[in-house]
């Protein structure tokens, strides 16, 4: 059974995405769209950052790393962020879980997970690795395929067997093919995505010239692909999407409804494609999951009844 709750945000947000040409200028939409235009904007002043490919060295020490964390424009005042991200104040949420690697969307690279890497890190996760892959990439599987290759350097670097994974967008798609149809489910426990088209998105036809985004179609061979059957599939997926995402048409492609995958949809309100590896309250959440890892098969049934009186 399946579960989607709500995850609500307030106005007092301060990162976001693309504009919001074609959205009704009601107030909630603007103030997505302003959110929308800061992340743009934080992105290019920070994407050569990440333009380098991460080595996978051994894991650093228990607390190398941490830093004393900023108050940052929007946040509540003092520095609070509320009962939802209580664990930005240095939490250790994240003691004894297993690697994490971050895993970014189109053209994009590992720079868009600076706010999420540093929420993690603040509270208790101690391996962190990003995976960049080529703008130029053209095929899902391939992308898939180079995943594969970097998983077994961080388990072999890390001394682990398992290991979880954040996807955004395209980066949660590529992720998702590799544990449901590579055998990837033996490395990933579990997957986060952010605002991935697990159902495929009609969005900017005129797109469609790039080989990779006709993958990303609703009648791809790649989406039929993960619509087939996949029994046994022993990863933990989770997707966050949003109902103001512009690059997913519709905005509940970003929910993974498959009969044979332990999946959970998580609904957020308000954000904005580009905003949702960035905002603090996703990060809050993103850390929950990855806290929780994969209940044993007996426990999903009753955990999945408690969940449902928040169910969209």
């Amino acid at each position: 059974m399946r579960v989607t709750r709500a995850l609500p945000f307030p106005s007092g947000s301060f990162l976001g995405a693309l504009p919001l040409s074609l959205i009704p200028f009601a107030p909630r939409e603007l103030r997505a769209a302003a959110l929308e235009a800061a992340s743009l904007a934080s992105r290019t002043l920070l994407y050569p950052a990440g333009m380098a490919q991460e080595r996978c060295a051994s894991a650093p020490p228990a607390g190398a790393g941490e830093e004393d964390e900023r108050v940052r424009p929007g946040s509540p005042p003092g520095g609070r962020r509320g009962k939802e991200s209580a664990g930005d104040a240095g939490s250790r949420e994240g003691e004894g879980c297993p690697p994490v690697l971050l895993l970014h969307g189109f053209v994009d690279n590992r720079s868009v997970f600076t706010l999420l890497r540093r929420s993690l890190v603040r509270n208790g996760w101690r391996d962190i690795r990003a995976f960049n892959y080529s703008p130029l990439t053209c095929d899902v599987r391939c992308a898939a395929e180079l995943l594969a290759e970097y998983v077994e350097e961080v388990c072999e670097s890390t001394g682990r067997s398992r290991i979880d994974v954040v996807g955004h967008s395209l980066g949660g798609l590529i992720a998702r093919h590799y544990a449901q149809r590579m055998g990837g489910d033996a490395r990933v426990r579990t997957l986060v995505t952010l605002g991935t088209p697990h159902s495929g998105t009609r969005v900017a036809p005129l797109m469609s010239a790039h080989p990779i985004v006709r993958q990303l179609r609703p009648d791809s061979d790649v989406i039929e692909e993960l619509a087939g059957p996949a029994p046994g599939c022993r990863t933990r997926f989770v997707a966050f999407w949003s109902d103001l995402d512009q690059l997913m048409v519709p905005v509940e492609t970003a929910r993974l409804d498959h009969p044979d995958l332990d999946s959970r949809s998580v609904r957020v309100s308000g954000l904005g494609h580009l905003t949702l590896p960035a905002h603090w309250e996703v990060a809050a959440g993103v850390r929950r999951e990855l806290a929780a890892g994969a209940p044993h098969r007996g426990e999903r049934a009753g955990r999945a009844e408690r969940g449902s009186a928040g169910a969209a």
